[in-house]
């Protein structure tokens, strides 16, 4: 195992300057996939980390699970760091099971609770309910979901940005654009060092919306002003969100972006640029932490394996 057993604890620092400027130079589409992609790559890396620290640690426990092989000095002489790090990884494991649990948990009753609380309407794709509290958002669901929106958020909009907010959360339920920021922020709850990439991530997949909404009416004026609009009429708004959902994100860039030329559609940056050379480090990043972790799992199955009696 040795020192490589730490890498994916460190390596999510890689991913830090292709989590700004993904932002700026990639299609937000592609940006979103990409972080969400490197976060969970290391997210998982970083939590089997854990784990296999936590096998080692266990080891110094009264009564572990592990055959009395493991004792032997040859064998503990091959697992380094089992004193203290090993010991360290088993409250840090416990922690960060328990807060993505919870994280998942609260996903899943907040869509509960916004599902039983619109099953008396009629089932369309759009729910409009009489609040005078301005708000909208887009509720996942089984049958492709339904956009939902109060006449206080419809009675401050024109038509047409009326429009161009529909086809804004039409975007987020075509998209499965909750899945992009619950796979995000349980990675950061996994390891703080990937919370860059949960913010990224929230704004990315704001501006995939965005530009679907665009091309869906027309105009990318149009769905700037009523960005603009519903942020202004619903600030402070009490809303319950899905994995962060229903977060707006920062509406002035978003407004900026949506007035300027709409992004190329680019898979992966040119090598030669900088976000390209921050992807490709992102990327190998992940690829390092993935060899880590596999060399560290197989290196301790190998010496349970030998340490355990026939």
């Amino acid at each position: 195992m040795g020192v490589f057993v730490f890498l994916p604890l460190v390596l999510p620092l890689s991913a830090w300057p292709i989590a700004r400027l993904a932002e700026q130079h990639l299609h937000p589409r592609a940006a979103t996939w990409l972080l969400t992609a490197v976060a969970g790559v290391l997210a998982v890396c970083s939590t089997l980390c854990l784990a296999l620290l936590m096998v080692v640690g266990t080891a110094q426990l009264p009564g572990n699970p592990l055959p009395d092989g493991w004792s032997d000095p040859e064998v503990r002489e091959a697992v380094p760091y089992d004193e203290v790090a090993g010991k360290v990884a088993i409250p840090a494991l416990i922690v960060v099971l328990t807060s993505c649990t919870r994280a998942a948990w609260r996903h899943h009753r907040v869509r509960r609770h916004a599902t039983h609380a619109l099953a008396a309407l009629p089932a369309r794709s759009v729910a409009v309910l009489p609040d005078r509290t301005p708000y909208a958002y887009a509720l996942p669901g089984r049958r492709g979901g339904r956009v939902v929106a109060t006449t206080g958020m419809l009675e401050g909009l024109t038509s047409s940005e009326r429009r161009a907010l529909f086809a804004h959360e039409r975007a987020h339920l075509s998209g499965r654009h909750h899945r992009f920021l619950l796979a995000v922020q349980l990675a950061a709850r996994a390891n703080p060092f990937l919370r860059p990439l949960r913010t990224a991530v929230t704004y990315t997949a704001e501006r995939w919306a965005d530009e679907d909404a665009a091309a869906a009416v027309g105009s990318r004026r149009v769905v700037a002003r009523a960005i603009g609009k519903a942020a202004l009429v619903s600030r402070g708004a009490p809303i319950a969100t899905l994995a962060r959902f229903a977060v707006s994100g920062p509406v002035p860039r978003r407004v900026a972006a949506l007035l300027g030329p709409a992004p190329a559609e680019r898979v992966w940056p040119p090598a030669s640029t900088t976000v390209g050379l921050a992807a490709w480090g992102a990327a190998a990043g992940a690829t390092v932490s993935a060899l880590s972790s596999a060399n560290s799992a197989v290196t301790l199955f190998f010496i349970l394996k030998a340490a355990t009696p026939l």
